[in-house]
């Protein structure tokens, strides 16, 4: 019954690619997002029946398809782990995965490759599943290589603009830098405990006599390079906002529910690896504060909608990873889930705007869609009340489990940390501010054409808006549902578990504060004062360079891409050229030597019969003589 389950949840979604690549032309448009749709909420349906069971039964299940490699004494098996940590997972990738179809079936109904569209989505989800519910880190490396492979075909959906192109390509090849990290992790692993199933390599750390803690925590080290490219940490996290480039449904499947989850859940479900590496969790945890900071930062000036949202996910990535590194990993987990609710709803909404506006996504020529769009705006407002940490959303719950679990380990991380969440709020109300409020900024065809979207846009946004409003009531402190269901995966941590007292008031209020400072600093300059973004052109100083994302982008192409094309072109202009000519010549002499050799062949068999008995005369003298 468990593996036929399990087999239900993972080919589910791919069976709805396969029928979509090779029949959704013909079944048409609608039927072929329905097809889409119904097979990632099968998974989700199947993952509710293995949450109920494993919540019920307290045991995870291990599902053992069959032997897949063995060399020597390393074995590996392609198998399955169904514990409370994958199930989890698997809820909000099935579940918002399901809702983000039903959206896409409206959204992208007038484009011609429409079955293709749900075909990527389908495999998507299927490797995103398998990635999470693999028993060892082959099984989610085959998942880790599949996401970033159906990104880079959702990015460069619609190809013919050869800057989406390039965005696919950038997505691709910096998740390879990530992902060469991982592997070489995975090898070290392989190599000092013969086994990379997760259970077997827990057992084998714990019963450990003589651990050699530096390989380790260099493997620690790789496999968070890794988890740098997925999760879009410094310096590997400049394809995230370039990713903004494919169909907005896409961008919240990434953003929200898959892509850029797996790091996170990497590093998590290794807990047991990264608590002994107790250095390289402290490098986790700087690089985390300050890819939030740097994000946030580059986000208050950002004009289209998406690349807002894209630095605000990159900035609450950091966050999550600020708390893994202090080992509180039920607090990452919890950010994870509450940020999939507002994160998917504000991604969602924004595409709604963009649909509105037949495609305007600079901010600018926005404004006085309150009205219009009466759905969209309230579902963004909670989403962004959410994410800016206003009580008694869930970004509040969990953004304060953060700063709370950051304060009890460093000061100066939570400083960081607490000013990137105030920057968050102010730049998120902007959004607010510039999209809904005042009047209208567009062309006057776009204002007589303005109109809330459809219901299959809308019921999404409102579900979505209802998990962001009560997401958090999952994990209240001092009561966290959450944490004591996850307690079986994780070892006790000290501080990790935070009671309300004098303290946790005193910074809970003082999150709130910030957050708040931050909208209303958004609302005078916004609101009172109206004011707007400049042009590009007119923009000046240290504005500049944080719209140019402090130049990162120039800086990679000079020292890395730039010396790469270069290298390239001389190989090919010089070193190519000279073997070619040394290859063609050794072609032209055996087939000049061939053209001689040629003229011997007269056809006259009179002249053949006279070689052969000079030949044969030869061979007799030679032998006669020889003796």
């Amino acid at each position: 019954m468990d593996t036929n389950l399990a087999l239900i949840l993972v080919l589910t979604p791919l069976l709805g690619f396969l029928v979509n690549v090779f029949f959704g032309k013909s079944l048409g448009k609608t039927v072929s997002g329905a097809i889409g749709t119904i097979a990632v909420a099968i998974s989700f349906v199947v993952s509710l029946l293995l949450f109920n069971q494993i919540t019920s039964t307290g045991k995870g299940i291990q599902v053992i398809l069959f032997d897949w490699i063995q060399i020597s004494n390393l074995k590996i098996n392609l198998g399955f782990l169904l514990d409370q940590l994958s199930v989890l997972w698997l809820l909000f990738v099935t579940g918002i995965g399901s809702l983000i179809h039903l959206y896409s079936i409206s959204y992208m109904h007038d484009d011609e490759n429409m079955h293709k569209f749900f075909a990527y989505l389908n495999l998507f989800v299927f490797f995103m599943i398998t990635l999470v519910i693999g028993s060892n880190l082959l099984v989610l490396f085959i998942g880790w290589e599949g996401v970033g492979l159906c990104s880079y075909l959702l990015i460069g959906f619609w190809h013919k603009n050869q800057d989406y192109n390039d965005a696919a390509k950038k997505a691709f090849i910096m998740n390879r830098i990530g992902d060469l990290g991982l592997l070489i992790g995975m090898f070290i692993i392989g190599s000092m405990f013969s086994t990379l199933d997760y259970a077997t390599l827990q057992t084998a750390i714990a019963g450990a006599t003589n651990l050699n803690l530096p390989l380790l925590s260099l493997a620690a080290l790789c496999l968070f390079i890794g988890a740098c490219g997925k999760s879009a940490q410094i310096p590997l996290y400049t394809w995230l906002p370039d990713a903004m480039a494919g169909p907005t449904p896409v961008s919240a499947l990434i953003h929200a529910a898959t892509m850029v989850t797996a790091g996170i859940f990497m590093v998590t479900r290794l807990n047991f690896v990264f608590n002994l590496a107790t250095d390289v969790q402290t490098v986790i945890a700087i690089i985390g504060a300050i890819t939030s900071l740097v994000a946030a930062t580059i986000g208050l000036v950002q004009t289209d909608i998406k690349k807002v949202l894209a630095y605000s996910t990159v900035s609450q990535l950091g966050l999550m990873f600020l708390a893994l590194g202090f080992g509180a990993y039920e607090v990452a987990v919890f950010h994870v889930i509450t940020h999939a609710f507002f994160k998917a709803c504000l991604f969602l909404g924004s595409g709604s705007v963009i649909h509105g506006l037949h495609g305007e996504q600079d901010m600018r020529n926005m404004g006085g869609l309150r009205k219009a769009m009466p759905i969209t705006f309230w579902t963004m407002l909670i989403s962004s009340l959410a994410i800016s940490g206003v009580p008694f959303f869930s970004g509040f719950f969990s953004k304060d489990e953060i700063l709370l679990t950051a304060f009890h380990h460093s000061i100066p991380l939570y400083v960081v940390g607490s000013i990137a969440s105030i920057m968050t709020a102010f730049y998120m109300f902007r959004l607010m501010f510039l999209t809904f409020f005042k009047e209208f900024r567009g062309t006057e065809e776009q204002k007589h054409h303005l109109h809330e979207s459809g219901s299959l846009i809308t019921i999404p946004l409102i579900i979505l808006a209802i998990l962001a409003t009560f997401g958090g009531l999952i994990s209240l402190p001092g009561n966290s549902w959450l944490n004591e269901y996850l307690s079986p995966l994780f070892a006790k941590v000290e501080g990790g578990e935070h009671h309300l007292g004098t303290t946790e008031y005193t910074l809970m209020g003082v999150a709130v504060l910030g957050g708040l400072l931050g909208i209303l600093i958004a609302y005078i300059k916004y609101f009172k004062q109206d004011n707007v973004p400049e042009s590009d052109e007119n923009i000046t100083g240290f504005s500049k360079v944080l719209y140019n994302k402090y130049y990162v982008d120039e800086i990679y192409d000079a020292v890395f891409v730039a010396p790469i094309n270069s290298l390239s072109k001389f190989f090919r202009d010089y070193i190519e050229t000279g073997l070619s000519a040394l290859v063609f010549g050794l072609g032209k002499i055996a087939n000049e030597i061939a053209f001689q050799g040629k003229k011997l062949q007269t056809g006259s068999i009179g002249l053949y019969l006279f070689v052969f008995v000079l030949g044969l005369c030869a061979i007799v003298s030679y032998i006669f003589l020889a003796q």
